[in-house]
């Protein structure tokens, strides 16, 4: 079941977008990144971790996330398919045959920043049985890009976004198959934090917050413990 947060956290307002606290989160992720040495921290023994990246970025911008994973013993992959452009429907077939491929029988951890989140649990969703795990980042559950910076881009090209985030409530309405542990920030200026809420109370969500941007989430200490203690299925 889902942890309750989303209930109690108010309207959602659309992100910022301001890049100076962006850019400043980051920069304190990288500079505390040398404080994970010596860290207890479970390890992995060979299980296949796939990550995706968010919206307008490569499997370049999760480098050091599967770095650190790959140390701890995971068997950590790259979606392999350039720019996240992200068009999800007609990506998930491939998205579908890459899992496979990495599976090979068996099932998959994923780890989603922003929009690679949302596509990994479509991912769970099209293929139940491949996925054992979720991990996600600063992704927005609710809306679409309507509560995410990039809106107003949206609605200067005469999107409908109010139309998208209906649509999502109807998918998101479908139960996952997979534990998700979902990872916010409230100093996120990419997606707003509380778009970050599963409001389906049947999923299996845990929610936690941590104190960095959203660029900085793949670099902030404390989030890539919280990433490895869920892929171990601890409590983050």
């Amino acid at each position: 079941m889902a942890d309750g947060l989303s209930a109690s956290v108010g309207a959602i307002e659309p992100a910022q977008g301001r890049t100076i606290p962006e850019v400043v989160g980051w920069v304190r992720s990288v500079v505390r990144l040398p404080t994970l040495r010596g860290r207890a921290l479970p390890r992995g023994d060979g299980a296949r971790v796939l990550v995706v990246p968010g919206f307008m970025t490569s499997d370049r911008s999760t480098v050091v996330l599967r770095r650190f994973l790959r140390r701890l013993g995971y068997d950590v992959h790259g979606w392999g398919m350039g720019i996240n452009r992200g068009r999800v429907e007609a990506l998930m077939p491939e998205v579908i045959a890459r899992a496979e491929g990495l599976a090979d029988g068996g099932s998959l951890k994923l780890v989603g920043w922003s929009l690679g989140g949302v596509i990994a649990r479509e991912l769970s969703r099209e293929r139940p049985a491949l996925v054992e795990r979720i991990v996600t980042m600063g992704t927005p559950v609710v809306g679409g890009p309507k509560y995410t910076f990039t809106a107003r881009h949206y609605q200067k090209r005469g999107v409908d976004l109010d139309a998208i985030e209906a649509r999502i409530a109807e998918r998101n309405a479908q139960p996952l198959p997979a534990p998700v542990t979902a990872i916010y920030s409230r100093a996120d200026q990419v997606v707003s934090w509380r778009a970050c809420l599963d409001p389906n109370t049947d999923n299996d969500v845990e929610h936690v917050e941590v104190a960095t941007s959203h660029i900085g989430l793949g670099f902030d200490p404390e989030t890539l413990r919280i990433v490895a203690r869920a892929l171990a299925d601890e409590q983050p």
